[in-house]
């Protein structure tokens, strides 16, 4: 590995936590979009912020690139590793440093599970807010670099609304702490700027995170619909008078077939769509608010209303819904989980298009997606051992992101750009916004070593898309079967 990188970067850490064996490397090819994959030169694996610090300076100092990756359950191809490059995995900084209960706030390292924080916090009656679907796995750190979303954060904000300060440090290896324990900030909102930036300007170092107090009352409610339009033009109704609920979601007829073959949930039978939503609160204010709720199901063409008797069927109701996108690999041996925003007062009109759109290409999609905000989530379904079946599953999902435009949405509302998407990134942003966004990057990364080859459309692709089966499927370490 010596005659690879430099010495300097070499000594940063002990041989044993740097990986290079190709055996090694393999599990490190690819985020969950299985699509794309590239080999780094080596994996570098810190157990301290100070060797995270020591190892971007090295890398600066030699101008090799490097991928910051936590669980690497990036949808967008974001934490793919760069051919010439190495990995700086985070998973070992998984200390809670402080939980403060009377300042509602938990310091964390960048590789703490999401799940953990709540727990952690728990004992005080307080939660970490925002829930995505792979919480149980993802970690703080690639949620800040995504901005990642969640079932729950319709009401509450996404993770740049809970991110209180950051220290962290840049492509430069300049050490940098921003924000604080307190929402109440003086001059630029640097943590706001630095979350979401997909890893393009360094490496979150330790997060200060807001938690919040458990509601006092939950009422859940499952709907059953004939359709996903009509399961649409229902959350449309729901928002329209005025209610805000911490949770919409939908899933259509065969999300709810995989959900049910994986964790046997329980779902109204015949049903194309069904939604679920959530209120939760004070005791008076959700009592107000399910009443209003139940008058607006009542009048939705909605069929087998289910509201959640206790805390069980609640959980068991979202255990089908976070089951989902593992879920539909039961019914395909490949699929691509696309993720659009359109406005939600035309959710409906743009299922009814994903469905015609899918008969089209003779190709199955399961949606399964946060409705409350128009966030869509698409699974389209494809078997990558078929010649051509990427390609024309490729095809579909530009159709369905170029749909999302058009109707005025966006082309991502959590899983980032990365490599996926940059190709659109011209037709939702003019050329002068680009440039602004270039120059920020500038700012932070100058000579464009912290995950390059990500987000903007003409940077070089740092993976080629894979076809056929991956490495260790070829070797008879996975089985589709």
């Amino acid at each position: 590995m010596g005659n690879v990188l430099p010495n300097r970067l070499v000594g940063v850490l002990p041989p044993e936590r740097w990986l290079t064996r190709p055996v090694e490397l393999a599990a490190y090819e690819s985020d969950a979009l299985t699509a794309f994959r590239t080999r780094p030169v080596a994996v570098a694996v810190p157990e301290t912020t100070d060797e995270v610090v020591s190892l971007v300076r090295a890398c600066h100092d030699a101008r090799i690139p490097f991928v910051a990756r936590g669980s690497g359950t990036s949808l967008s191809g974001g934490s793919l590793p760069v051919a010439d490059g190495i990995v700086i995995t985070l998973n070992r900084l998984n200390r809670i440093l402080r939980i403060d209960p009377g300042q509602r706030i938990a310091v964390v390292e960048p590789g703490v599970i999401n799940t953990h924080v709540s727990v952690a916090a728990a004992a005080h009656g307080l939660y970490y807010a925002p829930d995505p679907s792979s919480q149980t796995i993802c970690t703080i750190g690639g949620n800040v670099a995504f901005n990642s979303g969640g079932a729950h954060c319709l009401k509450t904000g996404m993770t740049a609304n809970h991110v209180l300060g950051l220290k962290a440090v840049l492509a430069t290896g300049e050490v940098v702490s921003w924000g604080g324990d307190s929402r109440e900030r003086v001059g630029p909102d640097w943590c706001g700027l630095f979350t979401g930036n997909e890893g393009l300007f360094g490496i979150a170092l330790e997060i200060t995170l807001q938690l919040l107090p458990k509601a006092e009352t939950v009422h859940t409610v499952l709907a059953g619909y004939r359709s996903l339009e009509e399961a649409g033009n229902a959350v449309a109704a729901v928002i329209g008078s005025g209610l805000l609920p911490s949770a919409m979601e939908i899933m259509d007829a065969l999300a709810l077939e995989a959900a049910r073959a994986a964790v046997h949930a329980d779902y109204p039978p015949g049903c194309e769509a069904v939604l679920i939503v959530e209120l939760e609160g004070p005791r008076e204010t959700v009592a107000v608010e399910r009443a209003r709720l139940d008058q607006i199901l009542a009048v939705s063409a909605a069929v087998g209303i289910r509201p959640a008797r206790d805390a069980a069927e609640r959980l068991a109701i979202w255990k089908g819904r976070k089951s989902a996108f593992s879920a539909v690999g039961r019914l395909s041996p490949d699929y691509i989980v696309q993720d659009g925003v359109v406005p939600r007062q035309r959710l409906g009109e743009a299922l009814r298009r994903i469905d015609l759109m899918g008969r089209e290409a003779g190709i199955r999609v399961a949606n399964v997606f946060h409705a409350g905000d128009g966030n869509l989530h698409p699974l389209i379904l494809f078997d990558g051992r078929q010649p051509g079946a990427l390609e024309r599953a490729e095809v579909l999902a530009g159709r369905i992101l170029r749909m999302c435009l058009e109707m005025g949405g966006s082309i991502t509302g959590e899983h980032g750009i990365g490599v996926e998407k940059s190709a659109f990134l011209p037709e939702m942003f003019g050329a002068d916004e680009i440039e602004v966004l270039r120059r920020l990057r500038a700012a932070f990364d100058p000579l464009e070593i912290a995950n390059p080859g990500k987000m903007f459309p003409d940077g070089t692709a740092p993976a080629l898309q894979h076809r056929g089966a991956h490495p260790l499927e070829r070797a008879g370490l996975l089985s589709r079967e």
